[in-house]
């Protein structure tokens, strides 16, 4: 449809016998005031006296006769246009058009040659004006109708438009589904336990015990209350640091919970060049070098075991899972702080789309409750000094935040390709659908007040999923509960969003689990999804006004009907931002 938004308009009073076709004319002063023009398609004397003009709206449109005596004044615009490039066009009778999710429809106020056209597309069974903005509330089926039957009779001019088909394309990504879930954290082994305890609003930051922590100005943590060595075979543990530990856990239950041999790829009928394992790390756990480190002091260079240095790298953990499952088709560790558990299933996302693989464990694990990192993090000023009492001592989105617990172990998702999982009549989670990344660039350690980086990463996820910001029905937030981390995701989150998708924050349950935040927080994104109940932040006693979010507390609630995404943010230090794009399915 034309639109003339460039045409000058230059009022000028002429009489009916001096326009000639072509000129752009109103009526009468009140058209001029309105701004309500014609363009004269035609002219014909009637009588000796009058004169016909046929009559279009400039942006197109139907047309109408008047007569008027030749000396009868008009108002001209000084403007000729070009009468064969003006389309004739009717409105759409909306009235039998049965509406589907995709249609778009559009209204023009055709008279005006500056107007600018409306349009409205349908999504969840309502019309948007912008996919990507809440700005406004959406609009029904039937107030849609009325809008447009109301403008249609003010002269606008009303097109419907069905949702266009599917371009065929030379490859299409693979749909990537979630399948198998798997945890271990400060409030328990396995996902039940994790479940149970976040709904429940359960804390699982305890008091650190043993002379080792005993002089440190912060002594309490997320610290896994289980002591993994107890739940491998003996042989197996003494070979693997407390990362691989927690993380051959989690990656077993996940394993068997999406219905896979516990014996591993062979005996369970899958290819082992054909499943993978992505694992996020940042330490993995530094007290076997520190450990190392003191014997070698204490007891010289023959006290120092063989296993120092295999033990010691962020790898570890995603050898052992391949180990223990006998996963021949690759074995990957990203490295990129706290958002290093969210990349790790972002990356095993694209390579399942794109055929590498056809299964993936995918997720983080981390070890780092140690003196030497307590010490470290509390010099830096970003551990709470809360105490336990009766709420949590990490306050995401508090007005009393002030800093993040440090916390420990592993999250993992078994992933899968749609075709695959349906193959052998696995049980769906939801869609692992997109993902985003991008990089803060402006400090060592703190974050861009602006959230910028954040929101291009949000964005980047809803993208990735081939979906728009209306879609989205929830938020896993990363709310380490520091001032400024919470103030940025908050203010990105607004740009994006706006502030009424529902966000919770799990770091008053769990503490901040470093690289394995992003796998744990996305297994209760995807049992969010699952449950269509999103848990309660704890902590967040009086919510800073400064956060202006839509932040679930005290208790669990229920998902929003219309949408269908979830989203899941890591972002770590030198400004790393992931954000996981995960959407329900059935």
């Amino acid at each position: 449809m034309r639109r003339s938004s460039d045409v000058p308009v230059q009022p000028h009073a002429v009489t009916v016998a001096e326009v000639i076709p072509g000129d752009l004319v109103a009526l009468s002063e009140q058209d001029v005031a309105e701004n309500t023009w014609y363009v004269v398609m035609h002219t014909l004397p009637e009588t000796p006296h009058t004169i016909r003009l046929t009559l279009r709206p400039p942006l197109g449109g139907i047309d109408h006769d008047e007569v008027f005596e030749r000396g009868h004044q008009v108002t001209t615009a000084c403007r000729r246009m070009d009468v064969g490039a003006i389309p004739e066009i009717t409105s759409t009778d909306l009235d039998p058009v049965e509406f589907r999710d995709g249609d778009r429809v559009t209204s023009l106020r055709a008279v005006d040659p500056r107007a600018v056209e409306e349009s409205y597309t349908r999504r969840w069974g309502h019309w948007y004006r912008d996919l990507d903005r809440r700005a406004e509330d959406p609009v029904p089926d039937e107030e849609l109708r009325d809008l447009t039957e109301q403008a249609t009779q003010k002269g606008h001019v009303v097109r419907h438009y069905p949702r266009p088909r599917r371009a065929a394309e030379a490859y299409v990504p693979r749909r990537v589904v979630v399948t198998g879930l798997g945890a271990v954290t400060p409030l328990g082994v396995g996902v039940e336990e994790l479940w149970r305890g976040l709904v429940e609003g359960r804390c699982g930051i305890s008091e650190l015990e043993g002379e080792e922590f005993a002089e440190l100005p912060v002594r309490v943590a997320g610290s896994v209350p289980v002591d993994p060595v107890g739940l491998l075979p003996r042989p197996q543990a003494r070979r693997m640091n407390r990362s691989a530990q927690f993380a051959v856990l989690a990656a077993r239950e996940a394993w068997q919970d999406a219905g896979l041999d516990p014996a591993g790829t062979t005996e369970g009928g899958l290819a082992p060049e054909r499943v993978g394992v992505s694992v996020g790390a940042i330490l993995g756990d530094a007290s076997v070098l520190v450990g190392g480190d003191r014997k070698l002091r204490d007891k010289g260079p023959r006290a120092v075991s063989p296993l120092t240095t295999p033990m010691t790298v962020p790898s570890q953990a995603a050898s052992q899972v391949s180990l223990a499952l006998h996963i021949t088709g690759e074995a990957r560790t990203v490295t990129s702080a706290c958002a290093s558990g969210t990349e790790a299933i972002g990356q095993a996302i694209d390579r399942i789309r794109y055929g590498r693989v056809d299964v993936a464990l995918a997720g983080g694990a981390e070890a780092v409750v140690t003196p030497a990192i307590m010490a470290s993090f509390a010099a830096m000023r970003a551990l709470s000094t809360h105490e336990l009492g009766s709420t949590s001592p990490s306050r995401p989105f508090a007005s009393d935040r002030d800093g993040f617990v440090n916390g420990e172990g592993a999250g993992f998702l078994l992933l899968e390709a749609e075709e695959h999982a349906r193959a052998r009549g696995a049980r769906v989670y939801c869609e692992a659908a997109g993902w985003g990344l991008s990089a803060d660039a402006h400090h060592m350690a703190a974050p861009d007040p602006s959230g910028s980086g954040v929101a291009l990463a949000l964005r980047r996820a809803v993208h990735d999923a081939g979906a728009h910001v209306v879609d989205v029905v929830h938020v896993n937030a990363h709310a380490t509960a520091t001032v400024d981390g919470d103030l940025a995701e908050a203010s990105a989150l607004r740009a994006v969003l706006g502030g009424s998708v529902p966000v919770t924050a799990l770091k008053g349950h769990l503490g901040h689990l470093q690289g394995a935040a992003g796998g744990v927080e996305a297994v209760a994104t995807v049992l969010t999804l699952h449950h269509g109940l999103i848990p309660p932040t704890i902590g967040c006693d009086e919510q800073d006004e400064a956060i202006d979010l839509a932040v679930v507390t005290k208790s669990p609630r229920r998902l929003p009907a219309l949408g269908d995404l979830a989203l899941s943010n890591s972002f770590g230090f030198g400004g790393h931002n992931a954000v996981l794009a995960l959407r329900r399915t059935g």
